[in-house]
């Protein structure tokens, strides 16, 4: 942001410098970037569609928007303010690539060995209550179920991870994290039906309310 303010107020003061009025080169530059005020919900569903009829950028994801950090037009701005070189803006892409892949690989790691260790256990335990009523289980054999499918699933998605970092990025973006909130659906579900005294984890009321007690 400091790089883009300066940027600005550096073509502002070009203008000035070059003999137009102070009030000519603020409207200038306004009208030349009008386009990007948008005065709505900018989290709404509106201002996507909005932002294309206008040709602004939809980086709605931290790839697609770490990806520009050192596209051409970035380099150029950064060299032409002295802040760093073609070199160390390449440098700093890849460092924010592999923060984003480490640390989102850790939460994946982090999820299934939450939902091994413990998810699943306590579900076995729970249907184990209805082994002689098991008309009174419900959904509980199929929602239990399918938590392990769905962790299959992400176990597969996570062993498949490409090795180059800003593929690694989108993959983990656009295929793993959908699978992480599909187990999270999953086991969700499973907390409504569960035994809270078997649940292994805080609940939300409990996370919620629990102060209030």
């Amino acid at each position: 942001c400091n790089t883009i303010m300066a940027s600005g107020m550096a073509a502002l003061s070009t203008l000035i410098e070059q003999g137009m009025s102070h009030r000519g080169a603020v409207a200038k530059l306004f009208n030349e970037n009008r386009q990007i005020i948008f005065t709505g919900n900018g989290y709404s569903a509106e201002w996507p569609p909005e932002a294309a009829q206008r040709g602004l950028p939809n980086l709605n994801t931290t790839p697609l928007a770490l990806a520009t950090f050192n596209s051409d037009k970035a380099k150029a701005l950064f060299k032409e303010m002295n802040i760093f070189t073609e070199e160390e803006v390449d440098a700093r892409a890849e460092v924010m690539f592999e923060n984003y892949v480490t640390t989102l690989g850790i939460e994946v790691v982090t999820l299934i060995r939450m939902v091994e260790s413990a998810i699943l256990p306590a579900c076995v335990k729970d249907l184990a209550l209805y082994e002689t009523l098991p008309a009174l289980a419900g959904d509980r054999s199929e929602v239990y179920d399918s938590i392990q499918v769905e962790l299959k699933t992400l176990q597969a998605l996570v062993d498949n991870r490409p090795e180059d970092l800003r593929a690694a990025a989108t993959y983990m973006c656009d295929m793993v994290k959908p699978q992480m909130l599909a187990v999270r659906r999953r086991v969700d579900l499973a907390e409504g039906l569960m035994d809270k005294d078997l649940y292994p984890y805080p609940t939300y009321d409990e996370l919620i309310y629990s102060h209030h007690s």
